[in-house]
């Protein structure tokens, strides 16, 4: 039997905050934010999980959208990956995601994505190093991968066919 995606022995934190955020789990009660989030910035988030990736398409649904939800959440919960909803720090306007996933390479520990939206992007790099710091500090993680940022979406191609 494979290695679990993380130890027994951690509890997942279901928030977090720094100075610029607040993150919580991605479920179904942040729908509709989470839907004007995306949408708002839709355009430029189609490939933010690999070039050939069409999310969200240009007709996603509010309904489309809580279904996903639904899923990260059964996901988090069964322990098999784990979405934030990243919010500003009044907790009133969802900023964009961040998906912590088990890495398909066998190079890594886990693969994460995030993104932010388009009226929020002068938060980016500010955003992903506060989450690269926390996987750091926090989660059971040496080796992270986050494709599209720090390696490339053809380095990580390549990594992926070395599996």
């Amino acid at each position: 039997m494979p290695n679990p995606f993380i130890p027994e022995s951690f509890k997942p934190p279901t928030f977090f905050d720094s100075e610029n955020f607040h993150f919580r789990v991605l479920e179904e009660e942040v729908a509709e934010l989470d839907f004007e989030a995306v949408m708002s910035s839709q355009k430029r988030l189609q490939g933010i999980f690999g070039p050939e990736t069409e999310w969200p398409k240009v007709n996603m649904t509010l309904e489309e959208n809580i279904e996903s939800l639904k899923i990260h959440k059964q996901e988090f919960e069964s322990r098999d990956a784990f979405a934030y909803s990243i919010f500003n720090n009044s907790k009133e306007k969802c900023l964009g995601s961040v998906y912590i996933d088990p890495s398909r390479s066998l190079n890594y520990d886990c693969e994460v994505y995030l993104w932010i939206r388009d009226d929020s992007i002068a938060l980016e790099k500010i955003l992903y190093q506060t989450v690269l710091n926390w996987l750091q500090s926090v989660w059971p993680f040496s080796k992270i991968a986050l494709p599209g940022k720090s390696i490339s979406w053809k380095d990580w191609t390549h990594e992926l066919k070395a599996v």
